[in-house]
């Protein structure tokens, strides 16, 4: 009889798998990171910011799109006035003998440089004048009420030419238009802004805030304006495309942008006589301006379908 003690079968101590490294969030957290996530994934913002970015690069040097300066009055050849596309004209020729192109390229600049600098003044008083509204009520909010409901009840259309008109001679140049546009324009941002305050200021961070003896600046732009900043930027990059549309129709009328200066609304105005004979003058800034305000406008939507919960 052995004395060895007996070995019991081992037992093999396998050792914890490790601890898996906690995956980072896909999606941010915050409203804006949110909405940034979300945009980058939606073809109409691509296309729409692509769209503007090339308008933009237009806007600011046009030369590197053009080579000719249709500024330059030795470019323009009356004998050749309304002739088709050519080698050195694709779009053709003008009234006057000028290249279409040329025009076309140079023409974007003073368009959406109104329609960004009108909707910058629209967004600027329009939201702190409806910020302070929201914030105050009382009689601050009635006195303001009325007087948006004031500039609510002008016509655009009349309103905008009787500004143009009177201001036509003070050689103001193109910001007459942007004085124009957004004298008449503020009030909507007002309302919106206005709404989206009265909204967050019954909210329980605004009421903690004000608890915990936060002072009423504070609370306005702290607390308030970046809560009630989104409607607002919604509606501010449509209104964009409205403005450049609107300053078309104002340069069209013969109030708005004037000659030497170029846009496309002059450029419809100028052609308009002449298309049955020669449309492309009338033609190509027409198309240059339906799809930058198309543009601006799948931009706004893209935005708002981002920033707004409810439509995801």
């Amino acid at each position: 009889m052995s004395n060895d003690p007996q070995v019991g079968p081992v037992q093999t101590v396998t050792a914890p798998p490790p601890q898996a490294k906690p995956k980072r969030q896909d999606k941010p957290a915050s409203l804006w990171g949110d909405a940034l996530y979300d945009l980058r994934r939606r073809p109409m913002f691509i296309v729409s910011v692509g769209i503007i970015l090339i308008l933009l690069v237009m806007s600011l040097w046009p030369s590197l799109f053009a080579s000719i300066n249709p500024f330059d009055p030795k470019t323009c050849e009356l004998a050749t006035a309304r002739q088709g596309p050519s080698a050195g004209h694709i779009f053709g020729r003008d009234n006057l003998g000028c290249d279409v192109y040329a025009r076309t390229i140079y023409g974007a600049r003073n368009s959406i440089v109104i329609g960004i600098t009108t909707m910058i003044v629209t967004a600027v008083v329009g939201g702190l004048l409806g910020l302070l509204a929201g914030a105050r009520g009382g009689a601050v909010d009635t006195v303001s009420s009325r007087i948006t409901e004031v500039f609510f009840a002008i016509p655009w259309i009349l309103g905008s030419l009787l500004i143009t008109a009177t201001f036509r001679d003070v050689n103001l140049g193109i910001w007459i238009v942007v004085i124009a546009l957004a004298v008449l324009s503020w009030p909507m941002t007002f309302r919106i802004m206005r709404a989206a305050v009265m909204t967050a200021r019954s909210q329980d961070f605004v009421l903690a805030a004000r608890a915990l003896g936060a002072g009423q600046g504070r609370i306005m732009f702290k607390h308030l304006l970046p809560n009630a900043l989104a409607p607002v930027i919604v509606v501010s990059t449509i209104n964009l495309g409205g403005f450049i549309a609107a300053e078309a129709a104002l340069s069209f009328l013969g109030v708005g942008i004037q000659s030497p200066n170029i846009s496309w609304g002059l450029m419809i105005a100028d052609a308009r006589n002449r298309f049955l004979e020669a449309p492309l003058p009338l033609f190509f800034p027409a198309l240059f301006l339906s799809i930058t305000v198309l543009a601006f406008i799948m931009l706004g939507d893209a935005v708002r379908d981002a920033l707004d919960p409810k439509l995801r």
